[in-house]
């Protein structure tokens, strides 16, 4: 009998992933035991300002990482999007599942149906970005809080939509509240997203070794090309930036973005790779390359001199 300690957050959302994971890997082990260690993020506590004015996107792993580093958890289910590109050291991300859908969607309406100044919510500067570049004319505004606290405000009428992941819908159970399903060509999603990462202590080999069947090669190769962009770039969620690895009829395609938060400068690139069989990391440097030639380092110079200002 073996008994893991699994560091979670307690959103709705995060416990069903979590725990999605490990009835999978309690399959593959019999007499395995997986006890829940709740954890309350800074990204949690602090819901009445974008993350962008808080410290970031990492807010939501950082105390769960605290808690691998001094041995109250064993390992963690993240949502990869929510993992800057660094890491604390001496932690990994031993596995990747498979991926869900990593499309956004629109729930309340479509972004064609909504009228001139109709308000949209988001709590991603990448999708208030591509929002503003689409149609100017809607009004985006900030909508923090776990996705049912989202839709209980969409459906007050503090918005007229929202937009937010599908994989997290599909998730939740909620995947008919989706009302469009936006293509990456218009809304190119987040680095990682609707992949988990599951993170342990590096040293732990015999950890990593009862973790290791759920990975899912062709999912991780596709992250780890969409993490070299944003680490290339810096990226986090107060930079507008998009990464999107997939398969395709030429190998394995690769699109990134990054925009202006009014959406007026945009810059994109697309690189493609024969196989799974290449190098992920040099995909992603590549695009990040291109988007560096292209300007994204201009847009990104003039948004840090914003932020510090």
């Amino acid at each position: 009998m073996t008994t893991l300690r699994l560091g979670t957050r307690r959103s709705k959302l995060a416990l069903a992933q979590a725990r999605a994971y490990a009835r999978a890997l309690a399959r593959h082990h019999a007499g395995l035991e997986l006890e829940e260690v709740h954890i309350v993020t800074s990204g949690d506590r602090v819901q009445d300002r974008p993350l962008s004015a808080i410290g970031g996107k990492g807010l939501f792993i950082k105390e769960i990482e605290e808690a691998l580093l001094d041995g109250r958890a064993d390992f963690a289910v993240h949502s990869i999007k929510d993992v800057p590109a660094e890491i604390a050291p001496g932690l990994t991300i031993a596995v990747v599942p498979e991926r869900e859908d990593p499309r956004d969607v629109v729930v309340g309406a479509t972004l064609a149906s909504l009228p001139r100044g109709a308000k949209v919510g988001t709590s991603s500067l990448r999708r208030s970005t591509l929002l503003h570049a689409v149609r100017p004319d809607l009004v985006v505004v900030p909508l923090r809080g776990n996705v049912d606290t989202r839709l209980r405000k969409l459906d007050d009428g503090e918005v007229d939509a929202i937009v937010l992941a599908y994989a997290g819908l599909r998730r939740l159970d909620l995947a008919e509240r989706a009302t469009e399903v936006l293509d990456p060509a218009t809304m190119l999603p987040a680095v990682g997203q609707g992949a988990l990462g599951i993170e342990c202590n590096a040293a732990r080999r015999d950890l990593q070794e009862l973790l290791i069947p759920l990975n899912h090669a062709a999912t991780a190769w596709c992250v780890l090309a969409e993490r070299s962009v944003s680490r290339r770039l810096a990226g986090s969620c107060v930079v507008p930036l998009g990464a999107f690895a997939e398969p395709s009829a030429a190998g394995v395609r690769m699109r990134g973005f990054v925009a202006s938060p009014d959406g007026k400068q945009y810059v994109g690139a697309e690189e493609t790779a024969d196989s799974f069989g290449a190098d992920p990391e040099l995909l992603g440097q590549r695009v990040a390359d291109k988007l560096v030639a292209g300007g994204a380092h201009d847009i990104l110079s003039r948004l840090g001199k914003q932020q510090r200002a």
